[in-house]
């Protein structure tokens, strides 16, 4: 069973802000409410899943935090998805996004979705851009490819490397400042907070962890997504696992940074 959270309207936006937005960057920002003096947006009211819409039995709400779990026995790939996003995907293009997130249990495997596309409306499996996480720290960091929407590239770009897909869909890596093996020993183990940092703008993207860029990517492929679509939190299939959200804000960008 589906369950739906609706996402009550704010149209009123702070000046200051709305000031350096687009058009398009306030009408997104209207139905989700007001900015900070910052121009970040909570996403998450600390409550309940007002404004998100998740499978039932998969997704609450615990001592003011997200929670995701399920049994390996009773598990499914399913996400829990941005309400305003699924509503109006083309608003959802450029932004800096910022999520905390912790594994409660040992194993486990999640992630952001962005710019992406529900693809079983049944189970609200979302398919596009994920930045990755896994109980393993082999994957965190990294940009994948779900479900292949993005042209079934896989993993995207490495943890440790700045990638860029040219205009004719060819890989080309450079390595960070920071390598993949330095940069997976800041990730915090199962029971700490992990601090997200995604920004979004044009065809780049830049994913950072507790203060430190883990991968870039520029994506000049004709197989890049670049319209916008569907913010959600991933559920991997297939684990007995507990990961937890929280402190999750969005400020849009006007695809000139």
């Amino acid at each position: 069973m589906l369950k739906h959270f609706s996402l009550a309207t704010v149209a009123v936006l702070a000046i200051g802000a709305a000031s350096i937005w687009t058009a398009d960057t306030a009408a997104a920002a209207a139905s989700l409410g007001q900015p900070d003096a910052n121009g970040f947006i909570s996403l998450f009211n600390g409550k309940d899943l007002t404004g998100w819409e998740g499978l039932e039995g998969f997704w609450s709400v615990k001592d003011g935090v997200i929670d995701g779990s399920e049994t390996r026995e009773h598990s499914v790939q399913t996400d829990l998805i941005l309400s305003a996003s699924k509503e109006q995907p083309e608003k959802f293009v450029n932004f800096e996004l910022h999520i905390k997130w912790m594994l409660v249990s040992p194993d486990g495997n999640s992630g952001v979705q962005f710019r992406s596309a529900i693809n079983n409306p049944k189970t609200l499996h979302v398919g596009g851009y994920q930045a990755d996480i896994d109980s393993g720290g082999n994957y965190t960091g990294s940009i994948y490819d779900e479900s292949g929407i993005a042209g079934g590239r896989a993993t995207m770009s490495n943890r440790g490397e700045k990638t860029t897909w040219d205009a004719q869909n060819v890989r080309h890596n450079e390595p960070l400042s920071e390598s993949a093996g330095s940069l997976k020993k800041l990730l915090h183990n199962t029971g700490d907070w992990n601090d997200i940092v995604l920004i979004v703008n044009g065809n780049r993207v830049k994913y950072s962890i507790n203060g430190h860029l883990m991968t870039e990517m520029i994506d000049e492929s004709p197989k890049a997504v670049l319209k916008g679509g569907v913010i959600a939190l991933q559920m991997h299939a297939g684990f007995t696992m507990d990961i937890q959200f929280k402190d999750i804000s969005i400020k849009f960008l006007d695809g000139n940074q």
